[in-house]
This record gives structure tokens, sequence and C-alpha cells, in this order.
């Protein structure tokens, strides 16, 4: 586990994912690494909890992923299925050296082949990097 910088970290983190009261996220690839601070920090963000199982079209999807979980453009169209037609995904991959860092251009691949697009990355935490993927403009409705 790490830690995004504590309390007053959170804003910045919000901040920096974009995040706003009232936004429903749901989260994917959760695991015993995954940064509970930032996770707390987005929850303190859109003041609510993160869901796992949407039952509305979600504003954001939180996905965590590692290079040994599998195909990431299936990982990637799967966070598609219950994300509002303008809504993004925070693509949350391990920084580079850390266990589980995915190459950056197999995400940009992986982006491209789920019909996706890269817009900013940041880094949100010690061991985490955060990548926005969005739909392309002409297929948002």
């Amino acid at each position: 586990m790490t830690t995004a910088a504590g309390a007053s970290g959170d804003s910045q983190v919000a901040s920096k994912l974009g995040l706003t009261a009232g936004q429903v996220v749901q989260e994917i690839g959760w695991d015993d690494d995954v940064d509970e601070d930032l996770r707390l920090a987005v929850e303190d963000a859109v003041g609510g909890e993160l869901v796992e199982e949407a039952v509305e079209a979600v504003d954001v999807v939180l996905l965590w992923w590692r290079e040994e979980d599998g195909d990431l453009v299936d990982g990637l169209v799967d966070s598609l299925t219950d994300l509002a037609d303008t809504g993004h995904i925070w693509l949350m991959t391990p920084k580079v050296g850390r266990d589980g860092y995915v190459d950056a251009s197999d995400l940009s691949e992986a982006a491209i082949t789920a019909g996706l697009a890269q817009t900013v990355s940041a880094t949100v935490s010690t061991d985490w990097a955060a990548t926005k993927l969005v739909r392309p403009r002409g297929t948002r409705r």
C-alpha cells in the first residue's frame, strides 16, 4: 500500500483527476496493492463511495491495471460497459520500475484498439500513475 500525500494531498489528487462532488465513480481492478489514500481522496472529492457494480451509467471509471492482469484492451472495453457517453476512464498503472508496470507504448496501443483516446497523464501517488482515456469526440453522443 502507498500513500497519496495525506489530507493536504487529497484536494491535489481530486484536482489532478478533475473530480467533482456528485460524480459517480466505478472502481475496477481493486487489489491489495492499490493506494488506499488515493481511493479515499476520490471518495472525498465526489462525496460518495466508489461503486463496484453500477446500477446506472457512471461518470468515471477508476481502472487499476497491472501488466499481469491480462489483455489491457479487454480490460478497457469491459470498463466502457457502465460508462456514460460523456464519461471517462482513469487508468491507474504502476509507475516505471514498480511491479506490474505497463509500458507506455502498450498502453497507447491498447487505448487505440479499444476505441479510446489518451488525453492527460498525472502522477497521483508514490507507486501509481493515472492516464485519462476518453471516447473520441466523434463517437460521443
